[in-house]
């Protein structure tokens, strides 16, 4: 089974679900696992996590993003992209100035109400379930971060722009909330992700070319090792009379290890084994005076 992290690129067509599957019958392994949804006319940088690298799931999911967007204004939607139904058309009065400066008020903390068409659950039922149906439930607007939008061209009434954003931010939703503030409404028209956490789009491939890599035996030049994800974790080797601890979860004293850790290994480390197989990710309990479990990543 192969343990790590490949750096898909999404194309257009395909549901995250799509590519987890796909991948399943290249690799011939079943564990496998994304780290964010992008919807099925979105493109772009999708991180799936391969064998015990699944463990890493959640952590991937937690990191920034970068996404670049077209908006398209005096045109709402159910779905607030254009592949939904038009609730609304409105012109466009606002002129380039105005449209820069409204979304330049973007910037910063940002409560942001998760659009309808979403997998997000209420009551065990995702969203776009629900609005399929045509039920519409209320939801809680959620805080955000935009870290920064820079605006590449404005041709109204389109505008094409990239965003530096926190987790669970919707950029159809930033679309249409900045159309609202125009007053003449908006949604989005295309999208893709450049990146997610240090994932990017110049390293990315496509499914073929994920294929065709394990078809000439290379697919390990596509994955990238989960103890690399850690770079800034010091590496600690235990010593083999005390493997079993570490490959049972147990906490460790720095006795336990090859070189006893040093003043600057307090925080975060990586735990192998004497022969360097990495087997999780450690932290230091300054009361207990031991290295606790974070994560563990054993091969089962």
């Amino acid at each position: 089974m192969i343990s790590g992290v490949i750096n898909v690129y999404k194309e257009k067509g395909y549901t995250s679900h799509d590519v987890v599957a796909r991948l399943r019958g290249i690799l011939k392994q079943k564990k496998i696992g994304h780290t964010g949804t992008l919807d099925p006319e979105a493109e772009g940088v999708l991180p799936v996590c391969l064998g015990s690298g699944t463990k890493l799931c959640d952590m991937l999911t937690d990191t920034g993003k970068t996404y670049e967007a077209v908006l398209l204004l005096g045109q709402s939607t159910d779905t607030q992209d254009t592949t939904g139904t038009v609730l609304r058309t409105c012109p466009v009065n606002a002129d380039e100035k105005q449209v820069r400066e409204c979304l330049a008020g973007f910037v910063g903390p940002y409560l942001q109400v998760p659009p309808m068409y979403s997998a997000l659950k209420v009551n065990g039922k995702k969203l776009y379930e629900l609005a399929r149906a045509g039920i519409e439930v209320e939801r809680k607007p959620r805080p955000v971060q935009i870290y920064g939008i820079e605006i590449r061209r404005v041709n109204l009434p389109e505008v094409f722009f990239s965003v530096d954003c926190s987790k669970g931010t919707y950029i159809r939703t930033l679309c249409s909330d900045a159309g609202d503030r125009l007053g003449c409404g908006g949604c989005m028209k295309s999208l893709k992700r450049t990146r997610t956490g240090i994932f990017e789009e110049k390293d990315s491939l496509k499914l073929d070319e994920i294929e065709a890599l394990c078809r000439e035996g290379r697919i390990r030049e596509a994955v990238r090792p989960v103890d690399t994800l850690f770079p800034d974790a010091a590496a600690l080797c235990v010593r083999p009379e005390f493997e079993k601890l570490l490959l049972n979860g147990n906490p460790l004293r720095p006795r336990q290890f090859l070189e006893e850790p040093g003043p600057g290994d307090a925080g975060a480390v990586r735990v192998y084994t004497a022969d360097h197989i990495f087997r999780g990710l450690y932290r230091w309990d300054g009361d207990r005076k031991v290295f606790v479990p974070e994560k563990m990543f054993l091969e089962t």
